[in-house]
């Protein structure tokens, strides 16, 4: 096979797809615009489905080696109090859930799509996409490429701020994510391993109007937003000293992915709001997917077009769930506590179904094509 493909962007997404197309004989080129690949944003879930994208690739091994793996999901109110409980390991241990930081994942594929024959070109901007046999965008929400299929497009602002940090973890520190839901604002950490702990809090603020990954903010401020929770959370922020913050925007899925000649794979397809931990994932999943139907038809605006039809649909239901939650996480008043009291009977009396709600986003193979 003697066929050339170009990707734009060296996250997720891109470097998994230069990892799977390399594998397959494809001549990958991959053009980013940092000089090196370096730290954005901090922690990231993987869930199954795209473990199961690694263990295809061959990753597995060293995957797990720099991941830990997460047991459960605990929700709470916002003073401490549980209100529901995931048992990933108890109720779906034939699955492997992995808590990881993105650092580590992205030097991971960096070295995997290297080893598969990849040429990496750092410090390259992108001020035009460049003419390719295939050009593949996986450039993020602010991509290059996706206006040239789709047109321009203007994001919604939902009103929500969120701020990420790093902190050291405790000794003991569960393997588990845990949420901490109050009115008009939420909080979710986890442990990364390698002695790190990674936040994310969410805030109903109408007033940020910045969308990006690495805009500093103030701990302070974080601290301040988020003062009267309980449980754990003030010791957590007490002990944060960098945070980064910035704004949310609800994007719709791309309607066109795709022309015969170019695509789009990832954030640049679909972004997602950070509710359902799914957005590395989708990315692992639409690499392999169009990897795949590329190396399964010769015909690539055939195989180009099968790869939209098998990840749009998936994708849409995916941001919509994500959509819910976003809701769901910040319920007010009475409907809150009602919410809240019938998360805790079912947790109690049917412990499994909350779980079995996400069968269908955790038991897909998107490497069974």
């Amino acid at each position: 096979m003697n066929r050339e493909a170009t990707i734009i962007g060296a996250g997720v997404a891109g470097l998994t797809a230069a990892c799977a197309l390399a594998q397959r004989g494809f001549s990958v080129t991959v053009l980013e615009r940092a000089g090196a690949l370096r730290e954005v944003g901090a922690g990231l879930q993987i869930s199954p489905n795209g473990v199961r994208v690694l263990e295809a690739l061959g990753l597995w091994p060293r995957f797990e080696a720099i991941s830990t793996r997460s047991d459960r999901v605990e929700l709470n109110d916002s003073t401490g109090r549980p209100v529901a409980r995931l048992e990933l390991a108890r109720h779906r241990p034939q699955d492997r859930f992995r808590l990881v930081h993105r650092a580590r994942l992205v030097e991971l594929l960096e070295q995997a799509a290297r080893e598969a024959g990849a040429r990496i070109e750092l410090g390259h901007e992108i001020t035009a996409p460049p003419a390719a046999a295939l050009l593949i965008g996986a450039d993020g929400v602010k991509s290059r490429l996706r206006p040239l299929l789709n047109g321009p497009e203007t994001p919604f602002f939902t009103g929500q701020t969120a701020w990420r940090a790093l902190i050291a973890a405790e000794a003991d520190a569960q393997p588990m994510a845990q949420v901490f839901m109050g009115p008009g604002r939420h909080l979710v950490s986890y442990p990364l391993g390698q002695g790190l702990r990674n936040i994310v809090a969410v805030l109903e603020r109408p007033d940020w109007q910045d969308e990006g990954w690495s805009i500093p903010g103030d701990a302070a401020e974080l601290r301040a937003a988020f003062a009267r929770f309980g449980g754990p959370v003030p010791g957590w922020l007490a002990r944060v000293e960098q945070v980064g913050q910035w704004g949310l925007f609800r994007h719709p899925v791309a309607a066109h992915w795709q022309d015969g000649s170019r695509a789009l794979i990832g954030d640049a397809a679909h972004p997602t709001l950070p509710f359902l931990a799914q957005g590395a994932v989708m990315a692992l999943e639409d690499a392999w997917t169009l990897a795949a139907c590329l190396a399964a038809d010769p015909d690539q605006q055939a195989a180009l077009a099968r790869y939209q039809a098998l990840r749009q649909p998936r994708c849409q239901r995916i941001v919509e769930a994500a959509n819910a939650n976003a809701r769901n996480y910040h319920l007010k008043g009475p409907t809150r506590a009602v919410a809240h009291a019938g998360l805790r009977a079912v947790s109690r009396l049917a412990p499994t179904r909350l779980i079995e709600r996400f069968a269908w986003l955790y038991d897909h193979d998107p490497t069974a094509l």
